[in-house]
C-alpha cells in the first residue's frame, strides 16, 4: 500500500482561471501602477503638445495683431522716446497744447498714441506727439501718477523705416491746421534720411494727396531750403503769399539774403509782423521820378576869325564847340594843347 501525498492537487488547466477574466486582471499592484502612470504620461504629453500649439497660435496672432496696430496697452510716458522720425509738427510753441490738457483732464485720451515696441520695455513714438507731449507735460505737473502711462497702440519692431513716416503722416494729413511748411520741412528730412530726390520723397511720403497738393508742397520746399533759417513762425505762412514768395526768390537770387537781413532787425517781431515784412518784401521798390529835363535851348552861334595861319569858323550850341581850321590838332603838343582847352574852359567859366 502506497502512500498517499498529502498536497497532491491535480488542477484542470482550463477551469484555472474563471470565465470572462482577462489578462490584465490578473497582474500584480506594480505593473498596474506602471501602466496607469504610463497611460497618464501620454495623456500628459498630449495636453502640453496641444497647450504649445495653442500658445504658437496665440503668439503668431498677437504679432500679426502688433504688426496691424490692433493691440493696446497703457505706457510709461517716460519709457517712449520720439528720436527716430522727424516731426511734422514745427517746433514752435503749440498755442493749443493748454486746450488739449485740459481735454485729457476731463475726459482722457479718445485717441490713443502708436509707438513701436523695441523690446526691454522701450518704445518709439511713430503717432501722437501732441499727446504724448501733453501727457509728460501733465505728468511733471501732477505728481501722483496718474499721467504716468498713456494708452498706446503698439507696433512691432522692425517695421520699414518707410513705412514708420508714412503711418504718422498719413495719420497727421486729417489735421486741419498742418502747414504746407509743415509737411514741406518733413519731406525734406525724409528725402535726406532715404537719400532721395526731394520730388520722389514727397510723391512717396504723400502718395494718398492730389497731384496739385503735391506741387505746393514742392514749392514750400524751397522756401524751406532758402528761407528756413530766418524764419520764426513758418506755421503760419499763407498758401498764396509763400507760391507768390517762391516765384520771386526763383526769379531774384539775393532776395533771401535781403529778407533774412530785414527779419534780423526785428528779432522780437509777432506772427502778423514776420507774414507782413515777407508780403512787403514781394512789392518792388518803386523808381525814383526822375527830375524833369530842363527844356534844350535851340540857340546857337557861328563865329569867324582871321588868324595868322588863316581863318577859324567857330560853331557853337547847347554842349558843343566846334572849331574848324586848317591847322592839324592831332600832331600837335598835347601839353600844349591841354593849356589851350583850360584856357578856353576858364574864360567860358566851365
Amino acid at each position: 500500500m502506497s502512500k498517499r501525498r498529502v498536497f497532491d492537487i491535480d488542477f484542470d488547466p482550463e477551469a484555472a482561471v474563471p470565465a470572462g477574466t482577462e489578462e490584465s486582471d490578473r497582474r500584480g499592484p506594480m505593473a498596474a501602477a506602471i501602466s496607469e502612470n504610463a497611460d497618464a504620461l501620454q495623456e500628459r504629453q498630449v495636453a502640453e503638445a496641444a497647450i504649445r500649439a495653442e500658445n504658437d497660435r496665440l503668439a503668431h496672432e498677437f504679432v500679426a495683431l502688433k504688426r496691424d496696430g490692433g493691440i493696446m496697452a497703457k505706457v510709461p510716458i517716460h519709457q517712449i522716446s520720439a528720436t527716430k522720425l522727424t516731426r511734422d509738427r514745427g517746433a514752435q510753441d503749440d498755442h493749443e497744447m493748454g486746450e488739449l490738457m485740459s481735454s485729457i483732464q476731463a475726459v482722457g485720451l479718445s485717441n490713443p498714441i502708436q509707438v513701436e515696441d523695441l523690446g526691454n520695455g522701450t518704445y518709439e513714438l511713430i503717432q501722437g506727439f501732441r499727446r504724448w507731449t501733453a501727457f509728460t507735460s501733465l505728468d511733471a505737473q501732477f505728481k501722483d501718477g496718474r499721467f504716468a502711462h498713456i494708452p498706446a497702440v503698439l507696433i512691432a519692431k522692425g517695421e520699414a523705416l518707410d513705412q514708420l513716416y508714412r503711418r504718422m503722416v498719413d495719420e497727421n494729413l486729417i489735421r486741419k491746421d498742418i502747414s504746407f511748411y509743415e509737411m514741406a520741412q518733413l519731406a525734406l528730412s525724409y528725402a535726406r534720411e532715404m537719400e532721395l530726390r526731394v520730388s520722389d520723397a514727397i510723391d512717396a511720403l504723400y502718395a494718398s494727396t492730389g497731384r496739385q497738393k503735391r506741387s505746393y508742397i514742392r514749392h514750400f520746399a524751397e522756401i524751406v531750403r532758402r528761407l528756413g533759417p530766418h524764419l520764426r513762425y513758418p506755421e503760419g505762412l499763407p498758401r498764396a503769399l509763400g507760391l507768390r514768395l517762391v516765384k520771386a526768390l526763383e526769379a531774384d537770387p539775393k532776395l533771401a539774403d535781403r529778407i533774412g537781413a530785414v527779419l534780423a532787425a526785428e528779432p522780437n517781431r509777432t506772427a502778423q509782423e514776420e507774414t507782413e515784412i515777407l508780403s512787403r518784401a514781394l512789392v518792388a521798390p518803386a523808381t525814383p521820378a526822375r527830375a524833369p529835363a530842363p527844356p534844350r535851348s535851340q540857340a546857337k552861334q557861328t563865329l569867324k576869325l582871321s588868324r595868322r595861319h588863316g581863318a577859324v569858323k567857330v560853331s557853337a550850341a547847347e554842349g558843343k564847340v566846334e572849331v574848324i581850321t586848317a591847322h592839324d590838332f592831332g600832331g600837335m603838343d598835347p601839353r600844349k594843347l591841354e593849356l589851350a582847352i583850360r584856357a578856353f574852359l576858364d574864360a567860358a567859366d566851365l
